[in-house]
């Protein structure tokens, strides 16, 4: 699944924002960017998770590692799971997918805390 809509325009707006691919930006000139992130094990994030941009409140460091708010709860980014690649959006993004019900991480791109 590719995160084509995770454009500018739409980081921009405030809060978290589920975003799902349904082709409207296929001509998005960050579109091959969004498909080509990987965490640092090499996890494609685009490929089965839909990302969500964070709003500062919404993540934070704890312990010397990053902590996300997804759904109401605190959810601790495991090391291995960043996204390292300089962030073109400026926005927190976060690729979370669900066992059991409960949020985990698939990838996590910091942003810069405005």
């Amino acid at each position: 699944m590719s995160l084509t809509n995770l454009l500018v325009s739409v980081l921009v707006a405030l809060g978290p924002i589920a975003v799902h691919d349904d082709g409207r930006y296929a001509n998005s000139p960050l579109k091959s960017w969004f498909e080509s992130l990987h965490s640092k094990d090499g996890v494609q994030c685009c490929a089965d998770a839909d990302g969500m941009a964070l709003a500062d409140v919404d993540w934070d460091t704890e312990d010397g590692h990053y902590r996300v708010r997804i759904d109401g709860q605190w959810v601790i980014v495991p090391s291995d799971r960043v996204v390292t690649d300089p962030n073109r959006t400026g926005r927190t993004i976060v690729w979370p997918q669900y066992l059991n019900g409960n949020p985990v991480i698939r990838c996590f791109m910091p942003g810069s805390m405005t």
